[in-house]
């Protein structure tokens, strides 16, 4: 794309590599603004996913035929490519699963099941996604272990001072999300990290809403385990990615059994292959990983710097228009300081109904309780209207998004 960290995006040109964005709804193009759900996929993706099947297509790692030998190769360089994406060390500290949900899960049954015990704690925050939330939950009622909870204040910040009452030397896990998906909170993981490692425990971050929109040095941030999708960040659905270090992912046993994870089997026991592919039970996602990886290319072409800035002063100007509206609730941290999202409520109006309003303007966005169940009871709320971000979305789009709510009021009057 040649766009090479330009001060300010080239938004027009960049929304040209994504055609769904041309579509019109009742003679309204198009506002997509649910991207913290999925993002779009630009072309040059498309173009990797149908370039594998029409030239590459076979199955990994296990023939000898030159089309298993490419397939392979381009998988194996996936990983590499994604590792340096996140400033991982290798394609050791990198294994590719389902989505971010899995990735978590993979940590939970293969490290929590075998580490956590009667008196040991589990950390997290109010406004975790389930994808956390639910399993390690789920795997402390399994282990006897117990779950903390660091509060969410009044304007959407973590309260720093509880997490420091929480973690102590009893806490074996810390697991805390980057970017929440409904405050668009930008959380001090680096210091939560290293609150975790003063008690010798470890540190689990999701960031499923951080590396789709700004740069990320898992190396640098010093998490153990770190956890995000493809599908929000310009790649296809189907694939995940769980990063670890790789001292840690090589005492771990694998929690999923089959071909392609093993390296030798007996009628009496097996051993496992090298990593990451101990981790990679089955046939994995071979197309979607070669295709994140064209993702990462995109994005970086991009400049994750750029990407950063652009969704954040979108997010900071819907924040400013919504607010000026003066019986729309808006939840979070103020608007120049929160990533790419922005949740809202109309009034009395529920959620569900400003959702289905605004699809009758062609304006996507997402309602409901994102995930976060329990976030939104300390809200005191069911549901949230959520308008979220990314490279292809404009002021313009904004104003389409405000002009919407205005006449989802006038219908509700």
């Amino acid at each position: 794309m040649g766009l090479s960290e330009p001060e300010t995006l080239d938004v027009e040109r960049i929304r040209e590599d994504f055609p769904v964005l041309q579509r019109e709804f009742g003679g309204e193009r198009l506002v997509y603004l649910d991207n913290a759900a999925t993002s779009q996929t630009p072309e040059p993706v498309v173009e990797a996913i149908a370039d594998y099947y029409r030239h590459t297509n076979a199955n990994v790692h296990r023939g000898l035929h030159q089309l298993s030998q490419e397939a392979s190769i381009a998988y194996e360089d996936a990983h590499d490519r994604v590792a340096e994406f996140i400033g991982a060390d290798g394609r050791e500290e990198v294994v590719f699963t389902k989505n971010t949900t899995e990735s978590m899960n993979t940590v939970a049954y293969a490290w929590g099941l075998a580490e956590l015990e009667p008196g040991d704690e589990v950390v997290m925050t109010e406004m975790e996604h389930h994808a956390a939330l639910v399993t390690w939950q789920q795997i402390a009622k399994k282990t006897g272990a117990e779950v903390k909870y660091i509060r969410v204040d009044d304007e959407g910040y973590l309260d720093v001072d509880h997490a420091r009452e929480l973690v102590t030397d009893d806490t074996e896990m810390v697991s805390v999300v980057h970017v929440s998906n409904t405050l668009g909170t930008v959380n001090p993981v680096s210091d939560l990290v290293d609150l975790a490692h003063d008690h010798d425990a470890l540190a689990f971050v999701d960031g499923a809403q951080s590396v789709p929109h700004m740069p990320v040095d898992v190396e640098e941030m010093n998490a153990d385990f770190f956890a995000f999708s493809g599908h929000k960040m310009c790649g296809p659905t189907g694939i995940g990615v769980l990063y670890g270090k790789e001292h840690i992912l090589e005492e771990m046993q694998p929690y999923l059994y089959g071909g392609m994870m093993i390296s030798k089997v007996t009628f009496e026991d097996s051993t496992w292959h090298e990593l990451p592919w101990k981790f990679e039970a089955g046939t994995p996602p071979i197309c979607q990983g070669i295709a994140l990886a064209e993702a990462c290319d995109y994005l970086d072409d991009i400049g994750m710097t750029n990407v950063d800035r652009h969704g954040r002063r979108l997010a900071e100007y819907a924040h400013d228009r919504l607010q000026e509206q003066g019986d729309v609730e808006v939840y979070g941290p103020p608007g120049d300081d929160r990533g790419a999202l922005v949740s809202f409520n109309l009034g009395d109006v529920h959620a569900h109904d400003t959702s289905e309003i605004l699809n009758e303007f062609a304006v996507a966005i997402r309602a409901g309780d994102h995930c976060t169940q329990p976030l939104h009871d300390k809200l005191g709320v069911a549901a949230s209207a959520r308008a979220s971000f990314y490279i292809y979305n404009t002021e313009e789009e904004v104003d389409r998004l405000v002009e919407a709510v205005d006449s989802t009021r006038e219908l509700f009057a």
